[in-house]
């Protein structure tokens, strides 16, 4: 393990990097409320685009980015100089071995989330762990088990189920006030180019396609409002020449009768757009993935209201503060990892239907 220079500074100093990099979000307070339980001692696994967002957030939240792992030693060292971590361990078991260390952040690519899974859990640390998950619900219930067995917990970091504006939404939900719900319509559409098709968005090897990358935020969001997980899937895909599905069409419906519509594609941009219908209104979300804000359109009179909560640039704040309060207990936030395993079965079963199978799958 390497201790990195100007460690006894790091908690200011990376605060202060933080506090600059969130300069925009001027006139939206740090939610700092949210911040209830006792503070955990933070690692991350990787040092992708996705983890400098975490250190930052990490930073701003006043915890301490304890230390970083990554399987190319030189990329950590420059991620723990960048950020003023504590500490660059050798190996993932270095990391595991460490008594001064809480929590980990998994952030390397989908296919090897189960391999740090099983070895991180095992050493009874907590995880919070980049989307998609795992590959499968087969690796997730795995994951699952070991995290009982040792009494540890184990979050999603997909950013919908973390994000206050749901929060608040749910619960005026199940209060009554919308009346039952009955459908969901949801787009994601990103553009990627096919100039680099080794990138791991194209990528069979690296679990790419739009499912694993992007459907897991139209699914979570749909998961959210309804009643329970869907059974039936009926569903049309494009499948690129890689192996991964490119655009597809598909419609959910569990026992209850509540329907999901989703449009997905990795090359024809379309908006971020989630519509939940109930008996009383409607509710419209842009950019659902890390939305602080939504449109209620009643029915009886077209009245439309708009509701505000949380900060879209505070997203990675608010996985934090919810791995810190299912530590601390609540069963709220413990519970989030089972609409994960819904979501994960239903996107097994759509990749199975399409023949999209990775390589640690065969």
């Amino acid at each position: 393990m390497a201790d990195t220079l100007g460690a006894q500074a790091a908690p200011l100093d990376a605060a202060a990097a933080a506090k600059a990099a969130f300069a925009a979000v001027e006139g939206k307070p740090f939610p700092f409320d949210v911040f209830s339980a006792p503070q955990l001692r933070w690692a991350v696994v990787g040092c992708g685009v996705i983890a400098n967002q975490m250190a930052q957030s990490l930073a701003l939240a006043g915890r301490l980015l304890h230390g970083v792992w990554n399987r190319t030693q030189e990329k950590a060292v420059g991620f723990a100089e960048r950020f003023a971590v504590a500490r660059v361990y050798e190996s993932i078991e270095e990391l595991c071995a460490d008594p001064d260390l809480d929590a980990v952040y998994i952030t390397t690519p989908h296919n090897t989330h189960i391999e740090y899974l099983r070895i991180v859990l095992s050493a009874g640390k907590h995880v919070l762990c980049e989307k998609s998950i795992t590959l499968n619900s087969t690796e997730l219930a795995t994951a699952q088990i070991i995290a009982r067995e040792h009494g540890v917990v184990l979050m999603d970091a997909t950013t919908v189920l973390h994000m206050p504006l749901y929060t608040v939404l749910r619960r005026r939900m199940d209060s009554g006030e919308f009346g039952r719900m009955r459908l969901a319509q949801v787009n994601f559409g990103s553009y990627h180019s096919y100039d680099d098709l080794s990138n791991r968005f194209w990528n069979r090897g690296l679990a790419g396609g739009a499912m694993l990358d992007i459907g897991v935020y139209a699914l979570s969001v749909a998961r959210l409002f309804m009643e329970t997980q869907p059974h039936e899937v009926v569903s049309l895909a494009n499948v690129f020449s890689t192996g991964v599905d490119e655009e597809s069409g598909f419609v959910t419906r569990n026992v209850e009768g509540q329907l999901g519509v989703f449009s997905l594609s990795m090359h024809a941009k379309q908006p971020k757009r989630a519509t939940i219908c109930f008996d009383d209104c409607y509710i419209e979300v842009m950019a659902y993935p890390r939305a602080d804000r939504a449109v209620i359109t009643w029915t009886a009179d077209g009245r439309r209201e708009e509701v505000q909560a949380g900060v879209e640039a505070y997203a990675l704040c608010y996985e934090i503060a919810d791995l810190e309060s299912a530590v601390a207990g609540d069963a709220s936030k413990r519970e989030l990892i089972e609409l994960s395993a819904d979501v994960m079965e239903t996107m097994t079963k759509l990749r199975s239907d399409w023949g999209v199978v990775y390589p640690e799958e065969e």
